[in-house]
């Protein structure tokens, strides 16, 4: 399903929609262009998972790990990564053994390593305005991401 986001802030609430009802063991696998907003998105994420930790980009770690939600979230950013044999090599199957939520940014230089998961996919594109962005949410059985006016602000 399609939506507009008009902010970053919105972005994040479409996150946060998506964290109140991602079931446990869920991937969630992000693709769209450097800036987008998949780190904001994540942020909302790990909101609507009950984590209150500051999430920031794992660019340089490979993987932030969230715990403290009503299921760890693990933030991935594979950017920097040459092939799915690098993300076996961190202990991917381990944390899809730990039955929390893997956010994988850049989850198209890791492709072949998602194709046996089943995924949660968001592609962000940027829209018509600077801070317009399309969100498509797809691959789950989700129930209509609802946001209500105090979340968009």
């Amino acid at each position: 399903m399609e939506h507009i986001s008009n902010s970053p802030a919105d972005t994040e609430a479409l996150g946060e929609a998506l964290g109140r009802v991602v079931p446990a063991g869920s991937v969630v696998a992000f693709t769209g262009d450097l800036g987008a907003g998949k780190t904001a998105f994540t942020r909302g994420l790990a909101r609507g998972l009950g984590v209150r930790e500051r999430v920031t980009s794992p660019t340089f770690t490979i993987v932030n790990e969230y715990e403290g939600g009503r299921l760890p979230l693990f933030h991935f950013d594979m950017y920097r990564l040459g092939s799915s044999d690098e993300l076996f090599d961190i202990g991917w199957e381990d944390y899809l053994a730990r039955n929390g939520v893997c956010a994988v940014e850049w989850s198209e230089n890791v492709a072949d390593a998602l194709e046996e998961q089943p995924c949660i996919r968001v592609d962000i594109r940027r829209g018509a305005g600077e801070d317009q962005r399309l969100v498509d949410i797809t691959g789950a059985d989700l129930p209509p991401l609802e946001r209500n006016e105090e979340e968009t602000r």
